[in-house]
């Protein structure tokens, strides 16, 4: 809740205008959350920035990461995705929780990824080095780990290609080497690395201007978001199957997208250099 927070306010005081909107509501089979929800303001369409603490009925499909005589779980975590109005500011997503049942499992994950709408290479090399510099400070080891696990997670496999740039994603991160509550420094430090790695690039492109044919690429853009988080985030799937309230899982979705039948795209212009970078693999911090 502290990281939700903070967030929030740099978030406020990066727009200049716009203000969190808050619902706190209850899950059905118990706990409940903080819904926050930014619109219409000088820099973001929409956004939100989500608490929630809630228990209920293992789904069958996180039965098999399970003991076999677990029945219910709780589950706690932040979860963001900002929607800017400027096609020059990335979209932006993080998540951060952890999980445990009756049978005696627990787990960490998250992680950070950008959608640059165009990909600036000098902001994307930036924006993965604040990562590692998070990720180098606990272990040498989780940067090039959870960077190529969020190369093969946040991937649209029917259009082959990666949803932005990446960043890092980790999942059932539990006690072994390492203690539960170092896990835990790890998992709050990448929360509050999310300003860092975010703020800087909202305020370098956020008064750039822009045409009405980059707008519209950022609707398609927008629409390979919603492609994703639709069909293949296993966040939506598991609010979605778990009862979740419906709203805050749902937050993730821009207010406006589009999808252009057919659409292409001019060879060797903007958009084509976007699209040829959005793959896996690609070492940024080089």
């Amino acid at each position: 809740m502290d990281i939700q927070d903070s967030i929030c306010r740099g978030l406020e005081m990066e727009d200049g205008k716009a203000s969190f909107e808050e619902d706190i509501w209850q899950h059905e089979q118990g706990g409940g959350g903080r819904t926050r929800v930014i619109r219409h303001g000088d820099v973001f369409e929409k956004g939100g920035v989500n608490f929630s603490a809630v228990e209920g009925d293992i789904p069958a499909f996180m039965k098999a990461n399970s003991s076999a005589d677990a029945k219910r779980f709780f589950a706690t975590g932040v979860s963001i995705v900002l929607h800017p109005y400027n096609p020059m500011v990335p979209i932006i997503h993080m998540n951060i929780r952890y999980f445990e049942n009756d049978g005696g499992d627990a787990w960490f994950g998250g992680g950070i990824d950008l959608t640059p709408i165009y990909v600036q290479e000098d902001q994307a090399r930036f924006f993965h080095e604040t990562l590692k510099n998070t990720c180098d400070s606990f272990d040498a080891s989780y940067y090039p780990s959870f960077k190529k696990w969020a190369d093969d997670y946040f991937f649209i496999p029917h259009r082959q290609e990666t949803r932005g740039i990446g960043g890092i994603f980790f999942d059932y991160q539990k006690v072994g080497e390492k203690s539960i509550e170092d896990v835990f420094e790890y998992v709050k430090a990448v929360g509050h690395t999310f300003l860092k790695a975010y703020l800087p690039i909202v305020s370098s492109n956020k008064t750039e201007p822009f045409t009405l044919e980059q707008k519209e690429w950022q609707l398609v853009r927008r629409g390979r978001y919603v492609e994703f988080n639709l069909v293949h985030d296993r966040g939506t799937r598991f609010g979605l199957e778990t009862g979740g309230r419906i709203e805050s899982i749902l937050m993730s979705l821009p207010e406006y997208a589009s999808w252009k039948y057919n659409h292409k795209i001019t060879e060797g212009s903007e958009e084509a250099k976007t699209l040829s970078l959005l793959k896996k693999e690609i070492d940024w911090v080089k």
